[in-house]
Protein backbone atom coordinates (compact mmCIF):
# COMPACT_ATOMS: atom_id res chain seq x y z
CA UNK A 1 0.00 0.00 0.00
CA UNK A 2 1.18 3.24 -0.58
CA UNK A 3 2.26 4.83 2.42
CA UNK A 4 0.23 7.84 1.92
CA UNK A 5 -2.91 6.05 2.55
CA UNK A 6 -2.78 5.41 5.93
CA UNK A 7 -2.60 9.37 6.52
CA UNK A 8 -5.67 10.13 4.45
CA UNK A 9 -7.55 7.61 6.03
CA UNK A 10 -6.47 8.57 9.67
CA UNK A 11 -7.23 12.23 8.49
CA UNK A 12 -10.40 10.92 7.43
CA UNK A 13 -11.91 9.14 10.06
CA UNK A 14 -10.30 10.72 13.32
CA UNK A 15 -13.29 12.24 14.79
CA UNK A 16 -13.40 10.55 17.67
CA UNK A 17 -9.36 12.38 18.83
CA UNK A 18 -10.47 14.83 21.65
CA UNK A 19 -10.25 18.52 20.47
CA UNK A 20 -6.54 20.39 21.69
CA UNK A 21 -5.39 23.70 21.64
CA UNK A 22 -3.68 24.49 18.44
CA UNK A 23 -0.99 27.60 17.69
CA UNK A 24 -2.55 30.94 16.91
CA UNK A 25 -2.34 31.04 13.23
CA UNK A 26 -0.08 34.06 11.64
CA UNK A 27 -1.88 36.09 9.34
CA UNK A 28 -0.88 38.45 6.73
CA UNK A 29 -0.50 39.20 2.63
CA UNK A 30 1.05 38.04 -0.29
CA UNK A 31 1.26 40.53 -3.49
CA UNK A 32 0.75 38.66 -6.70
CA UNK A 33 1.65 41.26 -9.33
CA UNK A 34 0.85 41.13 -13.03
CA UNK A 35 -1.48 38.59 -11.56
CA UNK A 36 -3.21 37.41 -15.73
CA UNK A 37 -6.72 35.53 -15.66
CA UNK A 38 -7.84 33.15 -17.65
CA UNK A 39 -10.51 35.93 -19.34
CA UNK A 40 -7.69 37.83 -20.95
CA UNK A 41 -7.69 40.47 -18.36
CA UNK A 42 -5.03 41.78 -15.52
CA UNK A 43 -4.70 43.16 -12.31
CA UNK A 44 -1.60 44.92 -11.79
CA UNK A 45 -1.62 43.44 -8.45
CA UNK A 46 -3.52 40.97 -6.59
CA UNK A 47 -3.53 40.37 -2.97
CA UNK A 48 -3.98 36.87 -1.68
CA UNK A 49 -4.79 37.08 1.84
CA UNK A 50 -3.55 33.35 3.42
CA UNK A 51 -3.14 32.37 7.66
CA UNK A 52 -0.49 30.15 8.29
CA UNK A 53 0.42 27.65 11.06
CA UNK A 54 3.67 26.24 11.78
CA UNK A 55 6.79 26.54 10.02
CA UNK A 56 7.97 24.81 6.56
CA UNK A 57 10.61 22.32 6.36
CA UNK A 58 12.80 21.15 3.83
CA UNK A 59 14.68 17.82 3.23
CA UNK A 60 18.90 18.27 2.20
CA UNK A 61 17.50 18.63 -1.58
CA UNK A 62 15.64 21.80 -0.74
CA UNK A 63 12.14 19.38 -1.29
CA UNK A 64 9.61 21.20 0.96
CA UNK A 65 8.27 18.29 3.08
CA UNK A 66 5.58 19.31 5.35
CA UNK A 67 3.58 22.16 3.20
CA UNK A 68 -0.62 21.50 3.43
CA UNK A 69 -2.87 23.76 1.92
CA UNK A 70 -6.71 23.88 3.02
CA UNK A 71 -9.16 25.83 0.86
CA UNK A 72 -12.68 27.20 1.71
CA UNK A 73 -15.98 27.22 0.51
CA UNK A 74 -17.52 29.61 -1.79
CA UNK A 75 -18.36 33.10 0.18
CA UNK A 76 -16.34 31.88 3.10
CA UNK A 77 -12.54 32.48 4.12
CA UNK A 78 -9.81 30.89 5.65
CA UNK A 79 -10.74 32.12 9.02
CA UNK A 80 -13.66 29.54 8.79
CA UNK A 81 -11.50 26.68 9.63
CA UNK A 82 -9.69 28.53 12.94
CA UNK A 83 -12.62 27.24 14.94
CA UNK A 84 -12.83 24.11 17.43
CA UNK A 85 -14.39 21.59 15.43
CA UNK A 86 -11.87 21.80 12.47
CA UNK A 87 -8.49 23.30 13.68
CA UNK A 88 -9.57 21.65 17.33
CA UNK A 89 -9.82 18.15 15.80
CA UNK A 90 -6.82 18.64 13.49
CA UNK A 91 -4.52 21.34 14.52
CA UNK A 92 -3.11 20.04 17.70
CA UNK A 93 -0.60 18.05 18.90
CA UNK A 94 -0.92 14.70 18.34
CA UNK A 95 -4.10 15.19 16.00
CA UNK A 96 -3.56 14.66 11.90
CA UNK A 97 -2.36 17.81 11.16
CA UNK A 98 -0.52 18.75 14.34
CA UNK A 99 1.07 22.62 13.44
CA UNK A 100 4.42 21.63 15.65
CA UNK A 101 5.15 19.19 12.53
CA UNK A 102 3.29 20.57 9.11
CA UNK A 103 3.51 24.02 7.97
CA UNK A 104 -0.71 24.49 7.24
CA UNK A 105 -2.01 27.54 5.10
CA UNK A 106 -5.46 28.60 4.68
CA UNK A 107 -5.49 31.35 1.85
CA UNK A 108 -9.09 33.64 1.30
CA UNK A 109 -9.71 32.67 -2.41
CA UNK A 110 -9.65 35.43 -4.79
CA UNK A 111 -13.24 37.76 -4.24
CA UNK A 112 -13.42 36.45 -0.64
CA UNK A 113 -12.67 37.34 2.72
CA UNK A 114 -9.21 39.81 3.03
CA UNK A 115 -8.49 38.88 -0.48
CA UNK A 116 -8.43 41.28 -3.75
CA UNK A 117 -12.34 41.39 -4.58
CA UNK A 118 -14.78 43.65 -6.03
CA UNK A 119 -15.85 45.64 -3.18
CA UNK A 120 -12.53 47.48 -3.49
CA UNK A 121 -13.63 49.79 -5.87
CA UNK A 122 -13.73 48.16 -9.09
CA UNK A 123 -17.17 46.75 -8.56
CA UNK A 124 -18.39 44.91 -11.43
CA UNK A 125 -15.35 46.07 -13.78
CA UNK A 126 -13.61 43.88 -11.49
CA UNK A 127 -11.75 40.58 -13.29
CA UNK A 128 -14.20 37.63 -14.00
CA UNK A 129 -12.63 35.18 -12.26
CA UNK A 130 -13.30 31.83 -12.00
CA UNK A 131 -11.58 28.55 -9.81
CA UNK A 132 -8.87 27.91 -12.50
CA UNK A 133 -7.67 31.44 -11.61
CA UNK A 134 -8.31 30.95 -7.70
CA UNK A 135 -5.75 27.72 -7.88
CA UNK A 136 -3.43 30.11 -10.27
CA UNK A 137 -3.16 32.76 -7.33
CA UNK A 138 -2.67 29.95 -4.38
CA UNK A 139 -0.34 28.15 -6.99
CA UNK A 140 2.16 31.53 -6.49
CA UNK A 141 1.00 31.95 -2.75
CA UNK A 142 2.80 28.83 -2.16
CA UNK A 143 5.63 28.93 -4.26
CA UNK A 144 6.48 32.71 -4.69
CA UNK A 145 5.54 34.02 -1.77
CA UNK A 146 6.02 31.46 0.83
CA UNK A 147 9.04 29.16 -0.72
CA UNK A 148 6.82 25.82 -0.91
CA UNK A 149 8.12 23.57 -3.81
CA UNK A 150 5.87 20.67 -2.24
CA UNK A 151 2.74 20.18 -0.96
CA UNK A 152 2.42 17.08 1.77
CA UNK A 153 -1.32 17.56 1.31
CA UNK A 154 -4.09 19.45 -0.88
CA UNK A 155 -7.57 19.85 0.34
CA UNK A 156 -10.87 21.98 0.44
CA UNK A 157 -14.07 22.11 1.49
CA UNK A 158 -17.03 22.56 -0.92
CA UNK A 159 -15.35 24.69 -3.45
CA UNK A 160 -12.40 24.27 -1.92
CA UNK A 161 -13.32 20.54 -2.40
CA UNK A 162 -13.59 21.20 -5.91
CA UNK A 163 -10.46 23.50 -6.04
CA UNK A 164 -8.70 20.20 -4.78
CA UNK A 165 -9.36 18.43 -7.96
CA UNK A 166 -8.17 20.97 -9.92
CA UNK A 167 -4.86 21.45 -8.26
CA UNK A 168 -4.40 17.20 -8.77
CA UNK A 169 -4.63 17.93 -12.77
CA UNK A 170 -3.38 21.19 -13.25
CA UNK A 171 -0.08 20.37 -10.88
CA UNK A 172 0.07 16.53 -10.63
CA UNK A 173 3.66 16.70 -9.49
CA UNK A 174 3.22 18.97 -6.69
CA UNK A 175 0.88 16.82 -4.12
CA UNK A 176 1.37 14.16 -2.07
CA UNK A 177 -2.11 13.53 -1.74
CA UNK A 178 -5.52 15.09 -2.14
CA UNK A 179 -8.52 14.87 -0.20
CA UNK A 180 -11.54 16.85 -1.44
CA UNK A 181 -14.52 17.08 0.81
CA UNK A 182 -18.03 17.75 -0.12
CA UNK A 183 -17.51 18.21 -3.89
CA UNK A 184 -17.72 15.81 -7.00
CA UNK A 185 -15.23 15.74 -9.98
CA UNK A 186 -18.32 17.08 -12.45
CA UNK A 187 -19.48 19.74 -13.78
CA UNK A 188 -21.52 22.21 -12.09
CA UNK A 189 -25.42 21.22 -12.27
CA UNK A 190 -28.69 20.16 -9.88
CA UNK A 191 -29.36 21.86 -6.87
CA UNK A 192 -25.38 23.35 -7.08
CA UNK A 193 -25.94 25.15 -10.02
CA UNK A 194 -29.46 26.50 -9.19
CA UNK A 195 -28.87 27.76 -6.20
CA UNK A 196 -25.98 29.59 -7.95
CA UNK A 197 -28.22 30.75 -10.60
CA UNK A 198 -31.24 31.91 -7.96
CA UNK A 199 -28.58 34.00 -6.46
CA UNK A 200 -27.18 35.21 -10.26
CA UNK A 201 -30.15 36.58 -11.59
CA UNK A 202 -32.06 37.79 -8.03
CA UNK A 203 -28.60 40.03 -8.19
CA UNK A 204 -28.35 40.72 -11.72
CA UNK A 205 -31.72 41.72 -12.04
CA UNK A 206 -32.48 44.11 -9.23
CA UNK A 207 -32.73 47.65 -10.76
CA UNK A 208 -30.70 48.47 -7.31
CA UNK A 209 -28.03 46.35 -8.37
CA UNK A 210 -27.30 49.42 -11.33
CA UNK A 211 -24.99 46.87 -12.72
CA UNK A 212 -22.98 46.63 -9.84
CA UNK A 213 -22.07 50.83 -8.80
CA UNK A 214 -25.02 50.83 -6.64
CA UNK A 215 -24.58 53.28 -3.29
CA UNK A 216 -26.57 50.82 -0.68
CA UNK A 217 -26.78 47.54 -1.60
CA UNK A 218 -29.27 46.19 -3.00
CA UNK A 219 -32.53 44.03 -1.83
CA UNK A 220 -31.46 41.01 -3.87
CA UNK A 221 -27.85 40.51 -1.17
CA UNK A 222 -31.00 39.60 1.55
CA UNK A 223 -32.20 36.59 -0.75
CA UNK A 224 -28.49 36.11 -1.34
CA UNK A 225 -28.19 35.82 2.10
CA UNK A 226 -31.30 33.41 2.16
CA UNK A 227 -29.81 30.71 -0.56
CA UNK A 228 -26.45 30.59 1.46
CA UNK A 229 -28.03 29.74 4.73
CA UNK A 230 -29.79 26.83 2.86
CA UNK A 231 -27.18 25.67 1.25
CA UNK A 232 -24.46 26.24 3.74
CA UNK A 233 -25.62 23.05 5.65
CA UNK A 234 -26.94 19.79 5.01
CA UNK A 235 -30.97 19.24 5.29
CA UNK A 236 -30.58 17.67 8.75
CA UNK A 237 -28.27 19.31 10.33
CA UNK A 238 -30.23 22.35 9.29
CA UNK A 239 -33.86 20.48 10.47
CA UNK A 240 -32.24 20.04 14.15
CA UNK A 241 -31.20 23.81 14.25
CA UNK A 242 -34.86 24.90 13.03
CA UNK A 243 -37.72 22.04 13.98
CA UNK A 244 -40.58 24.82 13.78
CA UNK A 245 -41.73 27.54 11.73
CA UNK A 246 -41.31 30.16 14.51
CA UNK A 247 -37.58 28.89 14.86
CA UNK A 248 -36.82 28.24 11.33
CA UNK A 249 -37.79 32.33 10.85
CA UNK A 250 -36.11 32.95 13.86
CA UNK A 251 -32.79 31.48 13.07
CA UNK A 252 -32.81 32.71 9.37
CA UNK A 253 -33.27 36.55 10.36
CA UNK A 254 -30.80 35.88 12.74
CA UNK A 255 -28.21 34.75 10.22
CA UNK A 256 -29.54 37.01 7.51
CA UNK A 257 -29.25 40.32 10.01
CA UNK A 258 -25.44 39.21 10.63
CA UNK A 259 -24.69 38.61 7.07
CA UNK A 260 -25.81 41.55 5.36
CA UNK A 261 -23.65 43.57 8.49
CA UNK A 262 -20.51 42.36 6.61
CA UNK A 263 -21.51 41.95 2.67
CA UNK A 264 -21.61 42.73 -0.56
CA UNK A 265 -23.49 42.04 -3.48
CA UNK A 266 -20.79 42.44 -6.37
CA UNK A 267 -18.81 39.89 -4.24
CA UNK A 268 -21.48 37.77 -3.88
CA UNK A 269 -21.90 37.73 -7.48
CA UNK A 270 -18.64 37.53 -8.53
CA UNK A 271 -18.17 34.22 -5.82
CA UNK A 272 -21.30 32.43 -7.53
CA UNK A 273 -20.47 32.97 -11.01
CA UNK A 274 -17.22 31.74 -10.75
CA UNK A 275 -17.83 27.88 -10.72
CA UNK A 276 -18.26 28.29 -14.63
CA UNK A 277 -15.02 27.28 -15.22
CA UNK A 278 -15.35 24.17 -13.19
CA UNK A 279 -15.44 20.62 -14.81
CA UNK A 280 -12.46 18.55 -14.02
CA UNK A 281 -14.09 15.03 -15.34
CA UNK A 282 -11.84 15.33 -18.94
CA UNK A 283 -8.67 15.06 -17.47
CA UNK A 284 -8.97 13.11 -14.47
CA UNK A 285 -6.12 10.99 -15.76
CA UNK A 286 -3.86 13.79 -15.65
CA UNK A 287 -4.21 13.31 -11.74
CA UNK A 288 -1.12 11.24 -10.15
CA UNK A 289 -1.08 11.98 -6.38
CA UNK A 290 -3.58 9.66 -4.04
CA UNK A 291 -6.53 11.09 -3.79
CA UNK A 292 -9.09 10.25 -1.42
CA UNK A 293 -12.54 11.88 -1.61
CA UNK A 294 -15.24 12.51 1.16
CA UNK A 295 -18.69 13.24 0.93
CA UNK A 296 -22.17 12.84 2.87
CA UNK A 297 -25.64 11.78 1.50
CA UNK A 298 -26.92 14.27 3.30
CA UNK A 299 -25.04 17.05 1.57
Amino acid sequence: MNRIWPFLLFLAFSGSLSAADYPAPDETDFIARDFKFTSGETLPELRLHYRSLGKPVKDAKGVTQNAVLIMHGTTGSGAQFIRPEFAGELFGAGQPLDATKFFIVLPDGIGHGKSTKPSDGLHARFPRYGYRDMVAAQYRLLTEGLGVNHARLVMGTSMGGMQSWLWGELHPEFMDALMPLASVPTQISGRNRAWRRIVIDAIRNDPGWNGGDYKMQPPSLRTAAEMLWLMSSNPILRQREAPSLTKTDAVLDTFVDAYLKTADANDVLYAAEASRDYDPGPDLEKIRAPLLAVNSPTI
